[in-house]
């Protein structure tokens, strides 16, 4: 039997607020274990939860971004589930009025190939504190830190139809949330985690199979394994005369499986009801103005500009706009290199970020400041450098000897452009090649590469590429 797969993800993004969604405290990370959790986090009697306006304005920003709407009134909801690290045995967050409904993303699959993935809602709520297992000898350690930290759950149609679109949908998320400045995007640090829903379906057949739900997975990487293994096992489990039974379940990247956790929760088995200690959330439409006019360029927008405006194709214009920095990047070296875009653009995809993969490094790390980038490409555009010198002169630079025009004066690189001398080398090479010659000229044409390979080395490869094999070709042929 032909299988289908559909996928819906449940994106927690933390919002980049200095304090907690309901009070004062510190989202700072890495503080020492609960001491950052004040009475309002830990629900003490008589205290008073104080909505954020700025996780609201990060909210709305979202909504924007993904062209969805936003809702003039939504309410906070109490979800009631026991648990060690949620000290108030309730988590508030937002049920059948969230604050930003119905939207889409567009994937960029291939250069032909678009994918348009709905987005349900995405609601605030607030995140619980931290079970820890390591070091306590079978115990279980709870830092409350995290306790009300601001969250925003972006909630997918069930669109996608493999792991790979899953990951994709994934990333571009990832993307805008740091775009708009709304989440640092931090999976090390928990700052962006994902949840699938997964089920298989024959073929053909409309009704969605039951689903299993996999939480928490904190990389790329991790989420396509856990999606593919969770499929193998539902098709396993089916085709061998069980029934996939509705849970959550866990991934182990250590061991690559899924495995239960517990069964999965309805809505009404967390009691939702509207939390008596907030008034519902009124967005008014001034509000979502002044949200929108502190958008920045989305990476949509952007990713089309560059196309038009670089005659980039569409798979190159989205690497360049991956992330805000990158773009900001690659648009400045094709400034300083006087409008070279395709040549920055193979610069910054390619040497670039060959040698910031390498170090490990971001492109917000790089030494080569994107100015320097492009006063080198300019070098290479007037002929001062070839093309295989400049990979000498961006290396130099990448190791803090200057800039293009120093490393090239210091180190004696400049190109020879000279057709007079390249010709007097080209005499004396063929010369002192006699049979060379004589077997090129009864038609071994392969030799041209060794002629090209002899003034080369006499130049020290510093012969412009391009008159070497004009001029050869004419005195070749005699």
């Amino acid at each position: 039997m032909q299988w289908e797969t559909v996928i819906g993800l449940e994106i927690h993004a933390q919002l980049a607020t200095k304090s907690k969604i309901f009070s004062g405290s510190s989202t700072a990370y890495g503080a020492a274990p609960n001491t950052q959790a004040n009475t309002i986090d830990l629900g003490f009697p008589g205290v008073l939860p104080v909505l954020n306006r700025s996780a609201v304005s990060m909210a709305i920003r979202l909504g924007l971004a993904i062209e969805a709407e936003i809702a003039p009134r939504s309410v906070f909801a109490r979800k009631n589930y026991f648990y060690p690290d949620l000290p108030k045995g309730y988590q508030i967050s937002q049920f059948e009025l969230p604050v930003v409904g119905k939207g889409e993303v567009e994937l960029v699959m291939g250069e032909d190939d678009i994918r348009v993935i709905g987005v349900t809602r995405a609601h605030l709520e607030e995140d619980a504190g931290k079970s820890l297992h390591e070091d306590f000898h079978g115990k279980t350690g709870v830092d409350l830190n995290r306790a009300g930290t601001p969250l925003l759950e972006i909630v997918s149609e069930p669109d996608m139809r493999n792991a790979k679109e899953a990951v994709a949908y994934a990333k571009k998320i990832h993307q805008i949330v740091r775009y708009i400045g709304i989440c640092d995007g931090n999976m090390q640090e928990g700052s962006f985690r994902m949840d699938a829903n997964i089920s298989v379906r024959p073929k053909g057949q409309e009704a969605f199979g039951t689903r299993a739900e996999i939480k928490n997975i904190n990389s790329f990487r991790f989420l396509e394994r856990a999606i593919n293994f969770e499929v193998e096992r539902q098709i396993d489990v089916i085709e061998g005369g069980g029934t996939v039974v509705q849970e959550t379940r866990l991934y182990d990247a250590d061991k690559n499986e899924t495995r239960t956790m517990r069964a999965k929760e309805e809505a009404n088995d967390y009691r939702y009801f509207p939390d008596p200690d907030l008034l519902p959330l009124i967005i008014e439409e001034q509000d979502i103005e002044a949200e929108r006019s502190n958008l920045p360029e989305l990476p949509d927008i952007k990713r089309k500009r560059f196309q038009s405006d670089f005659g980039l194709n569409r798979y190159d214009a989205a690497v360049l706009t991956a992330s805000r920095v990158l773009g900001d990047y690659y648009e400045t070296v094709v400034k300083a290199a006087n409008g070279e875009a395709k040549l920055a653009a193979n610069w910054v995809m390619g040497e670039l970020s060959a040698s910031l993969n390498r170090q490990g490094m971001d492109i917000e790390q790089s030494p080569l400041s994107a100015e320097q980038l492009g006063g080198m490409l300019l070098r290479i555009s007037d002929n001062t450098i070839s093309g295989k010198i400049a990979k000498q002169v961006f290396e130099a630079m990448w190791n803090g000897e200057g800039d293009a025009d120093s490393v090239i004066e210091k180190q004696g690189l400049k190109q020879i452009t000279d057709s007079g001398a390249i010709e007097s080398i080209i005499d004396d090479i063929m010369a002192a090649n006699p049979g060379q010659l004589q077997q090129y000229r009864s038609g071994k044409d392969k030799l041209f590469g060794f002629f090209v390979g002899q003034v080369m080395k006499a130049t020290q490869g510093k012969a412009n590429p391009r008159q070497v094999n004009e001029l050869l070709k004419s005195k070749l042929a005699g």
